[in-house]
């Protein structure tokens, strides 16, 4: 039922409101209805996007701003939802992005399908509460399943990582160069990957990402060093620096000016030399201080007036100036060197090492970049594209690539996909159901069907009969050596999956498993949806005159 007011009364029949007035109240089967109707909205906006047929989305903001992805997380993050219920699905989203870069479609498409197959069982009289238990069991059959049929996979195994790779991409609108793009997201990964005790360790923040619009996909490259989006400051400066010693400096190479306002009186034009010289003293003085240290190359955060930049272009140093913060930081990390607040506190000590920096032009603008860092870790990609939404969509894609190979290393096992590993999943529950029995083994029932119908979705977007091929799927994996068994879903046909190189990373599966089933059970225990009015300008701003009366 809803209300616009809700009003109780007491056993004299004396009616006593509760909320105020302009709120709403949503209770019993018509809130939980209204809470299965919007994640169902949600879950159909995502549909047609999932899979590598998927299609693409364009959002416009109110703006004008146009965003052209397949993206789950950024489609739901732009769509602006309002709705509570829908809200959720997006913070699922993203816990799903964050946590494991790739799979937030596979977790609110599921989330979707679970609470459909439930609505479906509360139509039936089964209380939400068995439903919710139910889902409970067949999310720890599903969880022991992956855990138990994945398959290991080694760091060295480059070849099985960059299958991971391109299963990730082919889903994206980069699928086209998704083999030269899965080999750029394997070495940089493998690159800052690293043991501690007896598990890998991967820290995708040593990967910078900078993008250039100009050229095409399959002139982005992997750069083993830093890139400083900024250019040499004064035409006189070497442009490239072999065995590079680089100051950092958090300081301006100015004249600082004065924090209180002063007048100086001058009488003598000599006078005035005199200060103009100074100032160039002091300026000088800043420069042989970094020449003493040793430097021959300087990444500045600050400014570096002209004067500066003719003396260190005369001592033959490479300069850049006003780095932004980040990349400082990444540079001390790369280079072993030390921010530097404060020029004369600059010592050799400070300084960093990298074999090579070198400006060159990259389309119409020119970068510095900083190669055989002291640190091997620090590893670049310079994404290129034609357009600078195809930039940004391969920006989006690479994150999710370098995620998935990340999370691979990690958790040490993979899957199948294609659907093949949601079919397996679904066989072992319908096998599991009997035994827990009663109205809960509708619920796992129902379960195993939601995730049957994730490969439908698939093979619907593909283009093929779902029906057709479900029954061929289900008919193989009777065999426990068809485990891998999945849909080919260019040639529409039954395939291993594993062979074909289609592959996932186990902790994307489980952590989409994990995810869908939290939000359906949340969306499940919500009977009462209470939302206060909207208060308007108008009401503010009387409230706010009533208040400064009293005041007064």
């Amino acid at each position: 039922m809803a209300s616009t007011a809700t009003v109780a009364t007491t056993p004299e029949g004396i009616p006593v409101i509760i909320l105020k007035e302009g709120s709403s109240r949503t209770y019993g089967k018509e809130a939980v209805r209204a809470n299965i109707a919007a994640v169902k909205a949600v879950e159909e906006a995502l549909k047609s996007t999932y899979g590598p047929r998927g299609m693409d989305k364009m959002l416009v903001d109110s703006l004008g701003d146009i965003t052209i992805t397949n993206d789950g997380a950024t489609i739901l993050d732009k769509m602006d939802l309002q709705h509570p219920a829908a809200k959720l699905l997006v913070q699922i989203a993203k816990g799903q992005d964050e946590e494991t870069a790739d799979g937030t479609k596979t977790a609110v498409i599921l989330s979707g399908e679970l609470v459909k197959k439930a609505e479906e069982l509360l139509y039936k009289d089964i209380h939400p509460t068995i439903i919710i238990s139910g889902y409970k069991k067949a999310e720890e059959v599903a969880l022991q399943t992956i855990q138990e049929i994945g398959e290991a996979v080694s760091v060295n195994d480059t070849d099985l990582l960059k299958k991971v790779a391109m299963t990730s991409l082919s889903s994206k609108a980069v699928a086209g160069a998704r083999e030269y793009l899965a080999d750029i997201v394997v070495k940089a990964v493998t690159q800052v990957s690293e043991l501690r005790g007896d598990k890998w360790y991967v820290d995708l923040d040593n990967i910078q990402i900078v993008k250039k619009a100009g050229g095409g996909i399959n002139d982005t490259q992997l750069v083993y060093g830093i890139i400083v989006d900024k250019e040499v400051v004064h035409p006189g400066m070497p442009k490239r620096i072999e065995n590079a010693k680089i100051a950092l400096i958090d300081a301006s190479l100015e004249v600082e000016k004065p924090e209180l306002d002063a007048e100086i009186r001058i009488n003598d034009p000599t006078q005035m030399q005199k200060f103009l010289e100074e100032e160039e003293n002091l300026i000088k003085d800043k420069v042989d201080k970094i020449v003493a240290a040793g430097a021959n190359v300087i990444i500045c955060q600050k400014g570096i007036d002209e004067v500066a930049q003719s003396y260190l272009a005369k001592k033959g140093i490479l300069a850049v100036r006003r780095a932004k913060k980040s990349d400082l930081e990444k540079l001390a990390r790369a280079t072993g060197g030390r921010v530097v607040s404060n020029i004369d506190e600059l010592s050799s000590q400070d300084l960093g090492y990298a074999a090579l920096v070198e400006e060159r032009k990259i389309g119409e603008d020119k970068m510095v970049f900083v190669e055989g860092a002291k640190n091997p870790k620090a590893t670049s990609i310079l994404i290129r594209g034609g357009l600078e939404r195809v930039v940004d969509e391969t920006e989006r894609a690479l994150r999710d690539a370098l995620g998935t190979v990340a999370d691979v290393i990690k958790d040490g096992k993979a899957v199948a996909g294609g659907g093949a590993i949601e079919i397996e999943i679904a066989k072992r529950l319908r096998k599991y159901a009997p035994q827990v029995g009663g109205k809960e083994q509708l619920a796992i029932e129902a379960y195993a069907t939601a995730l049957e119908n994730l490969v439908m979705i698939l093979i619907e977007n593909a283009g093929f009969d779902p029906i057709d091929l479900l029954m061929k799927l289900r008919s193989l994996h009777e065999n426990e050596n068809n485990k891998w068994i999945g849909v080919d879903l260019y040639a529409g046909q039954p395939i291993d999956m594993w062979q074909k190189g289609v592959i996932d990373p186990a902790l994307v599966k489980m952590n989409a498993i994990k995810a869908a089933t939290e939000a359906a059970t949340l969306v499940l225990r919500i009977d009462d949806l209470v939302a206060a009015g909207k208060k308007s300008g108008g009401s503010s701003k009387e409230s706010g005159e009533k208040k400064s009366s009293e005041e007064d």
